[in-house]
Order: C-alpha cells, then sequence, then structure tokens
C-alpha cells in the first residue's frame, strides 16, 4: 500500500481529527502497550483486537479511521507513524505489541515480527501449538525497521502481529474464539516480560533480524539520530540497550 502521507503532519493538515479519524490512548502503568496505528476502517477489527489482548491491565493505544469511504488514504506505513499521542504512548513502556491487518480473506493466518526476538519465538510456538496457521512477514511486513512504530518502546524491540482479513473475519464472528486468541496472546506477552524482567531485561536477535538491522543501520547511517544508532548498536553486540548499567 503506498501511503497518501508521508507523516502525521501531512495527514493532519488534511484530514480532519474527529470526522476522518480519532486517536485513544488509555496508560496503565505497564511495561506493555498494545496498539492498533490503523484502526477502524483503515484495517478493520485490529482496534477491537488489541483492546481485547490489554484487558484491563495492559496500556492501549489505538488510531481508528473513522471516515465512510478512502480509508486507506490515512494508513502510514509503521516506520514512518509518527503521531505524538502514539510516540508518547511507546515511550512510557518497555514494550510494544502493534496488531494490524493482511489484506487476505481467503485464508486464516498470522504473520509474526518484530525486533522482540523472545517474544516472536514463543508467539509462533503458541499459534501453532493453538492449531493457527503461522505465516513468514512477506518483505516490509517483517517489523525490523528500528523506526517502525513496535520498536519505540525504551527496550527499542517490540512485536508485531499481522493478522489475515480472513482470520479477522473468524475472531469477529466468534466472541469464543476471540477471547481464546487474545488469551494467548497475552499469556505470551505476560510470560516474556516476566522472564526477561527477571532475567534482566537483555534481548536477543536471531541471524535474519541481526541482518536486516545492520543493513538497515548502514543505508540509514547519515538520517538516524546518533542516541538511535547507538542503543540498536549496542543491542547486537551484547542485547542491552544500555550493556554498562
Amino acid at each position: 500500500m503506498r501511503d497518501a502521507y508521508q507523516n502525521f503532519q501531512e495527514l493532519k493538515a488534511q484530514e480532519e481529527e474527529g470526522e476522518a479519524w480519532t486517536r485513544e490512548y488509555i496508560s496503565r502503568g505497564s511495561n506493555i502497550l498494545v496498539m492498533a496505528p490503523h484502526g477502524g476502517w483503515i484495517e478493520p477489527f485490529t482496534a477491537e483486537l488489541a483492546g481485547a489482548v490489554a484487558g484491563n491491565d495492559l496500556s492501549f493505544y489505538a488510531f481508528p479511521g473513522l471516515k465512510p469511504r478512502g480509508n486507506d488514504r490515512l494508513h502510514l506505513t509503521s516506520h514512518r507513524f509518527d503521531e505524538p499521542l502514539a510516540l508518547e504512548a511507546a515511550s512510557a513502556a518497555l514494550w510494544v505489541l502493534a496488531i494490524h491487518g493482511e489484506r487476505d480473506s481467503s485464508r486464516e493466518f498470522v504473520m509474526v515480527g518484530g525486533l522482540w526476538g523472545e517474544f516472536r519465538e514463543r508467539m509462533v510456538e503458541g499459534l501453532k501449538n493453538a492449531g493457527i496457521d503461522v505465516v513468514e512477514p512477506r518483505e516490509g511486513l517483517g517489523g525490523v525497521n528500528p523506526r517502525n512504530i513496535c520498536n519505540l518502546g525504551s527496550s527499542r524491540v517490540g512485536g508485531q502481529l499481522e493478522l489475515s482479513e480472513g482470520l479477522r473475519q473468524s475472531l469477529r464472528r466468534s466472541p469464543t474464539q476471540l477471547f481464546s486468541f487474545a488469551g494467548l496472546v497475552r499469556s505470551v506477552l505476560i510470560e516474556t516480560e516476566s522472564e526477561l524482567l527477571a532475567g534482566g531485561g537483555s534481548v536477543t536477535f536471531g541471524p535474519a533480524e541481526r541482518a536486516g538491522v545492520t543493513g538497515f543501520l548502514r543505508e540509514q547511517n547519515g538520517a538516524l539520530p546518533a542516541l538511535v544508532k547507538r542503543e540498536v548498536k549496542n543491542k547486537l553486540q551484547s542485547g542491552k540497550k544500555n550493556p554498562n548499567r
């Protein structure tokens, strides 16, 4: 999908808040933020999914499209999603999970991405054990860009779930299935958080993520802030943003 706007300022200048789009942030003081940056009619049922996963204890953010038609124009690619409230919400959390909608209506599957290796591995295993198909993310849907909103929590790693339209339709029709899916994602989030915090909060890059992040750093060297480059390089080398702490 080619974005109509390159950043939130461009979008805001052309699309009226309250009529074309809105935003919602509920801070619950948790280490985890569950978000739907393309909610409402942009990627239908993603905000509802994020809310179900967040429950009453995890922080929640959504950017729903409200237009009767043409909500695709409100789509900002995740590494350009710079809506200020979303950035504030992400920076207040250690880890961010972003929930997105993939367009395939004929199949039911999930693509698991993001730079949070521990979560990604556990999530893939959990989905497979639950009988849910897991598909390797296509190019551009892996969530490995360090500027992707899912990787802008204070840990600089996060998770991304792309649910096919077919799966989202099934979850919308069945509250029982939705409750089960949300519970699975919640359990993986909370268990991974607990183990990382107990172990000092280090993170792991797999070979694919390491190659992707290294290539991105090389290509965007002149554009990235020095702090971001330093923290990401530290994570590649030691698994920690600030290894001396």
